[in-house]
Parts: C-alpha cells; structure tokens; sequence
C-alpha cells in the first residue's frame, strides 16, 4: 500500500449506441443488432433491451467493484464522453436523434450516476461536455443545462470533463466568460483565438474560458449546483495546427499539453488538468490500416486534410484506441508541458 494512495481515474464509456455521430469508435452494446454484431443506429423503439445490458453488464459490474475500494482509493469517473453532447446539438443525425438512442443516452447516463453516486460515497463524478468548440455557443449551453436538469443527475456530481480526447488549447482565462465577443478585447492575450470562434459568436474561444461560462451556467441554471471543471490536456499544446477546428482525428502537429496537475488557473472552478485519453492512443483509422486491409470502422473525419495519414508518405493510423507510434512521437516532439 502506498501512503497516501494514488489517484485512480477511469472513464466510464459504454452506452448503447455509444459515438452516435461518428464511426471511429461505435458501439459495443447495441439498440439494436445488425446480424453483423454492430448497432443498428436507425433503428427506432425504446432500447429497453440495450439499456437492461448497459445497466446488468456494465455498470452494475462498476458499481461492484467501486464499492471494495470505496474510501481505500481516491477514485474519479468520466461519464460518456460525447454522449450527452450529442443530444444537445446532434439530434438532426437520424442516429443520434432516434426514439432509441435518445432513450438509451438520456436512460443510461442517469442510471450510471445514481447507480454510482447511491453506492459510493468516496467517488468523484465528472460528466462529460464537449470543449469550447461544440458546447460554448450560449444557445447551446442553455440546451446542455436543460440537458442536465431533465436528468436530475447534479446532486451525484463533482463536476464536468471537458476536452476529453479533443484538442482545443487551454489559453489564457479572461476576467469575464464571454470578455471577447465584438471584438471588445482584440489586445488581450486571453482573446487569442486560432480557430475563429468569437467572429461566431461563440464565447468559448478556449477551454478556460469554456471552464468559466459552464460553471456559470450550470451554477444559475440548477439550484444548489457549483460544478467543478477538469480539463484534458493531453493532446492540446499546441493551438493552432489544424486548418479547420472541426477536424478531431489524429491531428497532424498536435503536441502533448500542460502536465496532469491540480495548479489550475482557478482552483475554485477548474479542479484540474489531467490526461484523460492517453497520449499516442489512435482517434479513429484510416481508410487503409497499416497492414494494409480496409478499416471496417472508417470515419470520413479521419481522412481529413488536418488528420495523420492523409498526405502520401505519412503511416496509415490504426483503430481507434489502438497504439499509434508515429503520433506519440509527434505529440512528444511538439509538447508544452508548462
């Protein structure tokens, strides 16, 4: 035994239909199942089946497991990533808008907080909510606070992860969340914004400032509710490499970021940074896998102008969460750690 014990973190990511709006990473437990084993994301209905799985197989195991260590070990979940996301801005993809994943999503999360929260008491719970590029738009935050009420969920949480696997920069916290909006601030270092999301009216130029309009919103939207942030860092040291800020897949000239750590730039909001994903882990394939047969889980995304393995000469990038030795190297040699 070590004194004190290490932190142990792990990210809890299994819904039925899970990763409704890509196909890097779909899901293992299903709606409904093609005779091929995968999900049927068109298929309507109730997912009873798929959720009674997500709950019996999957967090019910958790849950069992947590309650042995429960107070021996500081222990922090990540609550699907994307999927609530998804629901809020995604719902016109007939896949992630059907009767049966927006049960599933809205069904399962909450089963696996009150499931979690009902039988821990030493656990930290962080939901997931995208980066500053999806949910910072202010309608957007008000359709994921709506999100989260309906869920009933707050009370189990520490707080939310944000920028899991993603790649949008730290930057600078400005005194006010939405400080950069008609251009009020153009000097101020806070204000930078590679990505162009301001002239969008989108306040959440960068994830500190995301940090502190979710906070806010989350803390006016729900009584009683002070959220605190983590932030992965783990891939986004670098703020300005890609072309096109959508593009998320194996981006070409990432580098690994800040160092997991709790000196945040406001302990009272952002608990900490920490690397959720693992540097080096694939984000999804190539149309051509390195041993070179047709990957069956290609995503258009990954073939983007901005993702390794698009130009000629770069390896191909294996599935998603698969090893991928060419980026590690390239996220190490482009790293800001400090």
């Amino acid at each position: 035994k070590k004194s004190p014990p290490e932190l142990v973190t792990f990210i809890v990511y299994d819904l039925p239909n899970r990763d409704c709006h890509a196909k890097a990473s779909n899901g293992e437990v299903c709606c409904t199942y093609l005779p091929d084993g995968k999900c049927d994301y068109f298929a309507s209905g109730t997912c009873a089946a798929g959720v009674n799985e997500y709950k019996t197989e999957y967090i019910d195991k958790i849950v069992a497991v947590l309650g042995r260590y429960d107070g021996l070990v500081p222990i922090v979940l990540v609550i699907e990533p994307d999927s609530l996301p998804n629901l809020s801005t995604n719902r016109a993809d007939p896949r992630c808008g059907n009767a049966a994943t927006v049960a599933a999503y809205q069904q399962g999360v909450a089963y696996a907080v009150k499931a979690i929260g009902d039988h821990t008491s030493h656990v930290s719970m962080y939901l997931d909510a995208g980066h500053g590029g999806w949910l910072g738009w202010k309608n957007n935050m008000l359709d994921f606070v709506k999100t989260i009420q309906d869920l009933g969920v707050a009370a189990h949480l520490r707080g939310f992860a944000t920028n899991v696997a993603g790649y949008q920069a730290l930057g600078k916290m400005c005194p006010e969340y939405d400080w950069c909006l008609n251009n009020a601030h153009p000097e101020d270092e806070c204000c930078y914004d590679p990505c162009g999301l301001t002239a969008e009216w989108d306040p959440s130029q960068n994830e500190h400032n995301y940090a502190m309009h979710l906070h806010m919103a989350m803390s006016e939207g729900i009584e009683g509710f002070e959220p605190h942030i983590i932030i992965d860092t783990g891939r986004n040291g670098v703020a300005n490499e890609r072309a096109d800020c959508a593009n998320w897949c194996n981006i070409r000239g990432a580098g690994v970021g800040l160092i997991p750590t709790t000196a945040t730039a406001d302990p009272e909001i952002i608990d900490a940074y920490f690397w959720l994903k693992t540097p080096g882990e694939s984000d999804g394939c190539t149309q051509t896998l390195p041993d070179g047969t047709q990957c069956p889980r290609f995503d258009a995304d990954c073939g983007s102008p901005d993702s390794l393995g698009s130009w000629p000469g770069e390896p191909r990038a294996p599935e998603a969460g698969a090893w991928f030795d060419y980026q590690i190297k390239m996220l190490a040699t482009n790293a800001h750690m400090e």
